[in-house]
């Protein structure tokens, strides 16, 4: 390996103890030889994305965290709650690494030519544990960013954007033609509301602040429905009959803004004419609950008749489904698109030790709109 590769490198850690509390540290680990078809990454930016702080912070009650360890080498103690910790015997006293995505350098290869042409070129990747500082992966996983792209503007080429073209996808091969989407001005949502508009397809967003509201009116969205407001149904119920939208996303999960939207889409529904029916209208409404940011019960008033559905969506189980050719094009668009329709912003950045700090997981762990920390684990 080339001599300004370290031997070993920082990396965050998180780990379940049978005392009922999740450890976060920095823990120091080997950067690996490249085989052959692998390169080694010299990692620049890692976002924090909400589907990171599952495995981070293991449903503990962070607001009770206390802090140990140095200034540089920060240990993070937060207790887990009885609920929480009967999904953690899986991974009890396994330290894990944590990280889906990020973008570096490639600063080693393997032998083979296609791990070779990587070689000082930037590249994104979701290769897992990718709060480190170096990370060694197959060299078939690594996007190559357009020249000139910088890993910043490249760490968050894949959840998200993915994400987002998924459930334009999703929407088609169901046979929908408008979508619903939940926490819409999130970096997600607005990601969607470029793409919506790009491909003209009718997007109803769904959020619960007034400046919310302006950040997507700002940005050309037509429909914007405030969950807050004592008009919220009447307004959504519009929405959804103007653009005949079927299919939702949603980022919350619990309360009752799922049975909401099902209430609304029978509403709009109903209101076409046709013959009266005492189970509700057949035109199918499907609601896909993709997040967790209300993690209390998912709360149904059953007031949308017989045609409908509630599921779960994940990136990772479509992206199988629909096999590595589809994949691929998807790719192909987030690339071209990652300074335009999939560009992110993040609220700070900070170093691997700076993301283990109380101040910055208060506002990363809310998970609210204008809160998203990018890690540069080099800086």
């Amino acid at each position: 390996m080339p001599t300004d590769v370290p031997e070993t490198c920082l990396q965050i850690r998180s780990l379940v103890t049978p005392e009922a509390t999740v450890e976060l540290s920095l823990q120091t680990v080997d950067v690996p030889e490249p085989g052959p078809r692998q390169v080694v990454v010299r990692v620049e930016a890692a976002p924090i994305n909400p589907s990171d702080l599952g495995l981070l912070f293991a449903g503990a009650d962070m607001g009770s965290a206390s802090t140990a360890g140095s200034h540089d080498l920060p240990v993070v103690i937060a207790p887990i709650p009885p609920a929480a910790m009967r999904a953690m015997a899986a991974r009890m006293s396994q330290s894990l690494p944590v990280g889906n995505e990020g973008a570096g350098t490639v600063v080693a290869a393997g032998s083979s030519p296609e791990a070779q042409a990587l070689v000082g070129r930037t590249v994104s990747l979701a290769g897992g544990a990718m709060y480190t500082q170096y990370r060694c992966v197959d060299a078939a996983i690594c996007l190559v960013l357009p020249e000139g792209t910088r890993a910043a503007e490249g760490a968050s080429s894949f959840v998200n954007p993915l994400t987002a073209l998924g459930m334009v996808e999703t929407m088609r091969m169901e046979g929908h033609t408008g979508l619903v989407h939940t926490a819409a001005a999130s970096n997600l949502g607005q990601m969607l509301n470029r793409l919506c508009i790009e491909e003209r397809i009718p997007l109803v967003n769904i959020v619960r602040k007034s400046e919310q509201e302006e950040i997507l009116r700002s940005a050309g969205a037509t429909h914007v429905c405030n969950s807050s407001t004592p008009g919220f149904m009447d307004d959504l119920t519009r929405a959804l009959k103007e653009t005949g939208a079927t299919l939702a996303f949603d980022a919350v999960g619990g309360g009752t803004l799922a049975s909401q939207i099902l209430a609304c889409m029978e509403a709009a529904a109903s209101s076409t004419g046709g013959d009266y029916s005492r189970y509700g209208s057949s035109v199918h409404k499907q609601v896909y609950i993709y997040g967790s940011l209300d993690r209390g019960p998912t709360e149904l008033t059953r007031s949308f008749g017989f045609a409908w559905s509630l599921g779960g969506w994940l990136l990772t189980p479509f992206l199988q489904k629909i096999g590595m050719e589809a994949m691929a094009r998807l790719r192909d668009r987030v690339a071209s698109g990652l300074q335009t329709t999939f560009a992110s912003s993040y609220t700070a950045e900070v170093s691997l030790a700076g993301a283990l700090s109380q101040d910055a997981i208060a506002n990363y762990g809310r998970q609210a709109t204008g809160s998203k920390y990018l890690i540069n684990p080099n800086g």
